[in-house]
């Protein structure tokens, strides 16, 4: 809550290449970027603002069992409280797809030194994120519990302004790509005039078909050729003697459509691969709640328990870039040291065998006559941090490198909604365990505590779907083809490229 704000002021991302542009004119995801980024800083102060209130507040209840006098906050009361956690939310969704972008754009991925460079840039912008939740797990929380939420909602929104003040500073720097319009009206025509365009015949020569139009589109590149895939879109090309973007298409646009298209059955594949984590993550913490928490001397709070997995993701992180990727590099030739999508298959493959192993512990820990140690825990925290250092990075470096030029931002918005839409689809596999497992009404995970509920069996039932989520992300995985070659363009060695 609030610890993710960090990661915009974290001094790592200025190492990756940030040059000077070409131009003066700020970019559209840069000047997007910033200003939901405010956004953000505001749905914060507004909470910040109604903790602080009396008068904002919902009246004071005794929440103790048997007890409990409290009154859901409604009126105007809800409406503010509603309107600072959507703002939140609006900010959050526009900044995290377009601060990927963002960043990516500062390289040149035709060039073989700064392609390492776009690679690693995706591993410690993840690591980031986790230093921010890091650190946030530690001082957020701990003001919240110790100087009120006001206190640490009002840190939180001045850490997002922070973050803001670091990025804007770099404006002048950066490598910003002029808006070509709106990604989806682009996808859209071409749907459109390729479905009007259906019962016509495609001509041999599709070159020909395009001598009508004048000039190229202003976000066409040479990287953009005609593929054999998915021809009824080319259909979209054909003149039919009217003009204008919703009866005729460039090549350029209907290459983009088949881009996107060829990545949605990743997109769905990968959202039911990563069904797991939520569900991980969450149950994970509440058996972690109800084991023996002292380490050494150090006892740690159950809303701290998220440290563990967090600590393990950013070791990894560094390991990975700085070792196993050059290491990997030498012996496959891949720039990433293996491709974008066996990286995933790693990650999913950890999503297997981790509710395997918590079912296991779950299950000791319901025989344990006493409190088992947070230890046990470690190896299904360890493969969550091997899933987040696999999966989650790969996926974000996949959609957002295979994404075309012009619709970078819809790549990373793709992958955030398969994550938002993976823990919706997790959501509704709780359900309908407690609805198939209710015997006098209550089901698996509907007890009064982990004691009285079966997260052991839920556990192998979350282990099944993630292996079947695994089968079918490597059915489409094994049949996609790169827009880009993933190996190392040979050239000749400088000292950049001499660097790990």
């Amino acid at each position: 809550s609030g610890g993710d704000n960090l990661y915009g002021a974290c001094p790592k991302l200025h190492e990756f290449g940030y040059l000077p542009s070409s131009s003066n004119a700020y970019g559209g995801l840069a000047f997007f970027n910033h200003n939901h980024q405010l956004s953000r800083c505001h749905g914060y102060a507004l909470l910040a603002l109604q903790a602080h209130l009396p008068s904002l507040l919902p009246p004071r209840c005794n929440p103790e069992p048997g007890l409990s006098s409290c009154k859901e906050v409604h009126g105007w009361r809800a409406g503010i409280l509603y309107i600072s956690l959507y703002t939140m939310a609006f900010g959050e969704g526009c900044v995290r797809s377009c601060l990927p972008s963002v960043g990516a754009d500062q390289f040149d991925s035709n060039d073989p030194s700064e392609a390492r460079q776009q690679s690693s840039f995706f591993n410690w912008f993840t690591f980031c994120l986790s230093v921010g939740s890091f650190a946030g797990l530690i001082l957020i929380v701990w003001l919240e519990s110790s100087k009120g939420f006001d206190v640490g909602f009002g840190v939180s929104a001045l850490l997002t302004l922070l973050g803001l003040l670091v990025a804007t500073a770099g404006l002048p720097f950066y490598r910003n790509r002029v808006p070509q319009g709106s990604a989806l009206t682009r996808v859209l025509q071409v749907l459109i005039v390729a479905f009007k365009n259906r019962r016509l015949e495609l001509p041999e020569n599709m070159q020909e078909a395009q001598e009508h139009i004048n000039g190229t589109d202003s976000h066409e590149l040479s990287s953009l050729v005609q593929t054999k895939s998915l021809k009824f879109l080319d259909k979209a090309c054909i003149k039919t003697g009217r003009d204008g973007g919703w009866s005729v298409c460039s090549m350029a646009k209907v290459e983009e459509t088949k881009i996107v298209l060829r990545m949605l059955p990743i997109f769905v594949g990968s959202m039911v691969g990563y069904v797991s984590s939520p569900l991980l993550v969450a149950f994970t913490v509440q058996q972690g709640a109800t084991t023996n928490t002292r380490l050494g001397m150090i006892h740690v709070s159950p809303a701290m328990l998220f440290i563990v997995p967090t600590t393990f993701q950013m070791l990894m992180l560094v390991a990975y870039d700085r070792f196993l990727v050059p290491f990997l590099r030498r012996r496959t030739g891949y720039v990433s040291g293996i491709t974008h999508l066996q990286r995933v298959g790693v990650g999913f493959l950890a999503m297997v065998v981790a509710p395997v192993i918590a079912a296991v512990v779950e299950s000791k820990r319901r025989e344990s006559t006493h409190r088992i140690s947070l230890f046990w825990l470690a190896p299904q925290f360890f493969l969550l941090g091997v899933a987040d250092t696999t999966s989650f990075v790969g996926l974000l470096e996949f959609f957002n490198s295979e994404a075309p030029p012009g619709m970078k931002s819809i790549g990373v918005a793709l992958f955030w909604c398969q994550v938002g839409l993976a823990s919706w689809l997790g959501t509704l596999l709780v359900q309908l365990v407690n609805w198939a497992t209710r015997r006098d009404g209550i089901g698996w995970l509907e007890g009064a505590g982990l004691n009285n509920s079966r997260l052991d069996l839920f556990y192998w039932v979350v282990a099944v779907v993630s292996l079947l989520g695994l089968l079918n992300y490597l059915y489409w995985a094994r049949r996609y083809k790169y827009r880009h070659n993933p190996r190392i363009v040979a050239v000749a060695p400088s000292e950049d490229d001499s660097q790990p």
